[in-house]
Formats: structure tokens, sequence, C-alpha cells
């Protein structure tokens, strides 16, 4: 599952990445989006018709040792096998989005010695991930991503993967109906670049 992604464009370049699906593209104030984007930071979606941030992950209610209410998890991984469950299944009928990243991390290696691996599309500075999104008391506006299983560039690292959305697919996933969004959640097909790299999985956030 994608715990960990970069996004390192400015909102202008995200906006020209989707001119396709979103000519007239309204944009919110940009806020302090860090470049690296763990669950519960803000990120950049598009979502009805307009590119905004919102946080990464529904809020999930959580009770301590002595029933005690702790601060929401955010659950920032929908499987697309579970999103008819009565978590995702409103949002993602009626509220799908479009990630943009510039590259996502899976955690590689032995245990406590875990490394960032990094996968990017070669061809692109950019990929859009499909995403669906909801308001919430907790965290206000939050997304989610989508996961299928993985594409033999990914295997080796992890069993899932993001569903990565080709530009002649964005339409269909935004407007389509559920039944055309759901096949789209498939393993990408094209090629990835993979980056090995000596980072500690859990750095510094």
């Amino acid at each position: 599952m994608c715990n960990l992604y970069r996004m390192s464009k400015s909102q202008d370049e995200v906006a020209h990445f989707f001119d396709t699906v979103a000519r007239d593209l309204a944009t919110a104030p940009g806020g302090n989006a860090p470049e690296l984007v763990y669950p519960g930071y803000p990120g950049m979606v598009l979502a009805e018709g307009r590119l905004t941030q919102m946080t990464w992950g529904f809020p999930l209610a959580r009770k301590g040792a002595k029933g005690q209410p702790l601060k929401p998890k955010p659950v920032n991984n929908a499987r697309t096998d579970k999103l008819s469950s009565p978590f995702w299944s409103a949002s993602f009928r009626k509220r799908r989005c479009l990630i943009p990243v510039s590259d996502f991390a899976e955690a590689e290696g032995p245990k406590g010695g875990k490394t960032r691996t990094w996968f990017a599309l070669p061809d692109s500075e950019l990929m859009a991930i499909a995403g669906f999104w909801r308001d919430s008391a907790e965290f206000g506006e939050a997304y989610t991503m989508v996961m299928t299983d993985a594409n033999a560039q990914m295997v080796p690292v992890h069993d899932r993967m993001p569903v990565i959305l080709a530009p002649g697919d964005w339409e269909q996933w935004m407007h389509g109906s559920p039944d055309e969004a759901i096949r789209l959640c498939r393993p990408y097909g094209g090629d990835m670049q993979l980056t090995r790299t000596d980072e500690p999985w859990a750095g510094r956030r």
C-alpha cells in the first residue's frame, strides 16, 4: 500500500497537466502543502472542476485502552475489492477525483532496515492516480487513493499499487458510472521507472 508520495510541481504546472479535462480550472489558494506527502498531510487533488488541497486519508475513529477517544487514523488507501463497503461506497460513487503525483514510494528491505523505493513514469513528470473524497468533521475535505493488484514491475516490491490513469481515462474516472470507473481499476500497463535508495523508510517527516 502507498503511504508516501512526492508532489514536486507547482499548482500552475498541475493545472496545465490536467488541461484536457479541466480547461477552465478553478484553483484554490495553494497553502503550504509539503513536497513529501504522508497520510494525514495536505495534498493536491482535482475534484469537481477545482484544484485544491485536502487531507490525505479518511478519518477513522479510534479509542484507547480505557475507552478514551484518540486522534482519528487517516485511512489513505482504498482497495478495489473493498469499494462497495459502507466506509467507501458513497464517496466512490459520487465524489471521484484525480491525485497528481510526481512519484510514490514503497518500503523495501529487511524488518528494521527498510528503505524507500520510488516509482515514477519515465515519459512524464506527473501521473494521475485515481481517488475519491468526502468532507469530514475531523479533517475537513479528505481524499484517499485507490489501490489495485501490482503489475510486473511492482511485484518484487509490493503486491499492490495505486491505480494510475492514462489521460484518455481521466474523464471516465471523474464522470462515468461506478461500473465504468471500476473497470479502470487495473494494474498499470505502461513502463515504470524504479529507483532504489538508501533513505530509511521511517525517515523524518
